[in-house]
């Protein structure tokens, strides 16, 4: 194996309730149809304290311990004697107990723009005194963490020498994708890919099924389902064939939801929370946040497979210390869970039926943008009947109504661990088929829920190196970078843009190429507009090419106004040639490199719809 080729292959789900690492032996010489098989790391982590055990996953959350939390020495990990916080099963123990000292759902706040990513702001509503950190810097400690972890259990092949890919929800923006890059870097990561949950999924799916060409066929459309602790994802992949031999390809992704297990387990503290207070005892605010993680637990016990028991304790310490405080003692009944579930998440709604739009106060409390409509099969509707209306692949199934009618659904995210909710899910989806005149939907089955996207991620890491199955995800636009032309001024007339074609129709996500043989002014040092165009129609477009009378062929984009640093602070024009890379996530990077090597980045989603659905 040559120097530069990593010695693992480690893929990294990041969840917002639970994070998995995955690794798979990248050995180029052995035979390219005998993959070898993807393996799951125990993580050594603080189960009790003076405790360190190997668990199967890391809780996602982070506690910051007072003084008299922990007796002194016995939170030591094998990394570190006196950690500053406590990542993992502990931290979430202890969280149930102390909610105001507890960071959880990190990723949720990583991906809401309406606040200071990078500031510490969690945990969020702490008392007075506790120390705060970022929802990147709380990222940057669950993936620190699994590197120790990594380096721990593997001395012979160091972390930073091995080519790791971490997984983001696929409806993740580019600030977020960014952010959880920054939080990977600032962990000390150093040969990083990121990847699409939903996608590293059905990778894990194509792992475990080799034969996987005679469980689909061309024309099959899959419907990725993705219920996680923070967030619901939908994609869609379908079944095509090039040169003679199945393929698949990514042919829509939703738009992010705010909607997730952290949502039916706020409803259900909130129930517990309103039964208590017809008994008498009302609740604060920090109890609230202690019930919310107490009905996680009781929720999960509840939906375990073979548990038949009717109800669930859950408990919270009561106000003050001590026996005075005393706690107080709940329950969470199962018809209750199973009628908030059907009634309020899981609604039998028609293909029609889209999410409600909440009207909003005026003014609200900062917090977590939370989807309005909690419905997960309307907003499941909905993607159906958007991709049916935007998509420009013919490998869309539809059905008479325009329906994106799928042929086969998988699972995955913790949620869908419950039977009750996959089989909710394929009823409502199978009364949207039979209403269209179409068969049921065949679940694609047989895949561990809460290792699937570490596992498929790791078998990525082989696919790209060309063994293992890939799919392709290719753009279907063309897009374009308005330059302006180089004219003499004319007193109320602006100069002409011509728009240079930078990514051409169906060019591969994950690729990327120089614009040849063409170089232009680029603004520096000041504000600067720069303009994007894309087409559905124009597909033979090149690189480079250069579009002078476009007509009604274009739509454009929403403007960027972006100042480029410049190295003395004048603003400067500097001659650049450009470069395209489509990232894996549907990134277009448009890098300007001048002459001396310096180089800028223009960046932006080309999956986004043109016209985003109001």
């Amino acid at each position: 194996m040559s120097k530069m080729e990593p010695r693992y292959i480690i893929g990294i789900d990041l969840g917002t309730t639970n994070s998995a690492l995955s690794y798979v032996e990248n050995r180029p010489d052995a035979d390219p149809f005998a993959l070898p098989k993807v393996e799951l790391l125990g993580i050594p982590q603080l189960v009790n304290p003076s405790e360190v055990r190997d668990e199967a996953l890391l809780p996602s959350f982070l506690y910051v311990p007072g003084s008299t939390d922990f007796p002194s020495g016995s939170t030591a990990l094998p990394w570190d004697p006196q950690p500053e916080t406590i990542v993992g099963r502990l931290a979430q123990k202890r969280g149930v107990e102390n909610a105001g000292r507890l960071v959880s759902s990190a990723k949720s706040w990583l991906s809401h723009g309406g606040v200071d990513r990078t500031a510490p702001i969690l945990p969020f509503r702490a008392p007075e005194g506790v120390p705060k950190y970022s929802p990147v810097e709380a990222s940057r400690r669950y993936l620190d963490h699994l590197r120790h972890a990594w380096d721990s259990k593997m001395p012979d092949a160091p972390f930073t020498q091995q080519h790791v890919l971490v997984t983001v929800p696929a409806s993740f923006d580019a600030v977020a994708r960014d952010l959880t890059l920054k939080a990977a870097e600032q962990a000390g990561y150093k040969n990083i890919t990121l990847l699409e949950e939903p996608q590293a999924a059905f990778y894990a799916w194509i792992e475990r099924h080799p034969d996987w060409r005679e469980r689909v066929q061309v024309g099959d459309l899959i419907l990725v389902v993705d219920i996680g602790g923070g967030t619901t994802d939908f994609t869609l992949i379908a079944v095509t064939e090039q040169s003679g031999e199945l393929s698949l390809e990514r042919v829509a992704v939703g738009e992010h939801i705010l909607l997730g297990g952290d949502n039916i387990d706020l409803a259900l503290a909130r129930l517990v929370a309103d039964q208590l207070a017809q008994q008498g005892t009302k609740i604060d605010n920090f109890q609230l946040q202690a019930l919310w993680n107490n009905c996680r637990t009781a929720k999960e016990k509840l939906l375990e497979p073979g548990n038949k028991k009717d109800e669930a304790a859950v408990t919270i310490l009561g106000k003050g210390t001590g026996v005075v405080g005393g706690s107080i003692k709940a329950k969470l009944q199962r018809a209750d869970l199973e009628r908030l579930l059907g009634d309020g998440f899981l609604p039998a709604v028609s293909s029609s039926d889209m999410p409600a739009r909440q009207r909003r106060a005026g003014l609200q409390e900062m917090g977590l943008p939370y989807a309005a409509d909690a419905a997960i099969t309307r907003h499941m509707a909905r993607f159906l009947r958007q991709q049916a209306s935007t998509a420009e692949h013919g490998g869309v199934r539809r059905g008479p109504s325009g329906l994106a009618c799928p042929t086969h659904i998988l699972f995955n995210g913790g949620v869908l661990n419950a039977g009750l909710i996959r089989e909710r899910l394929l009823s409502v989806l199978n009364s949207w088929l039979a209403e269209e005149g179409l068969p049921p939907v065949q679940p694609l089955s047989g895949e561990d829920l809460m290792h699937a996207v570490s596992r498929g991620a790791a078998y990525y890491g082989l696919a790209r190196r060309g063994r293992g199955v890939r799919i392709r995800g290719g753009v279907p636009r063309t897009y374009y970078v308005a330059i302006e032309s180089a004219m003499p001024s004319v007193p109320g007339f602006a100069a002409p843009l011509k728009a240079l074609t930078v990514v051409p129709w169906g060019m591969e996500e994950g690729t990327g190429l120089p614009i040849p043989n063409r170089e232009f002014g680029l603004v520096v040092g000041e504000p600067a507009e720069f303009r994007f165009f894309t087409s559905a129609v124009r597909k033979n477009d090149q690189p480079g090419d250069l579009i002078e009378d476009f007509g009604d062929d274009l739509e454009e984009l929403a403007p960027m106004e972006v100042n480029l640093p410049a190295e003395q602070s004048a603003a400067d024009v500097v001659p650049v040639s450009f470069e395209t890379v489509v990232t894996e996530t549907g990134m277009l990077q448009l890098w300007c490199v001048a002459r001396d090597g310096r180089r800028w980045k223009l960046e932006f989603n080309v999956r986004e719809r043109v016209n985003a659905a109001g």
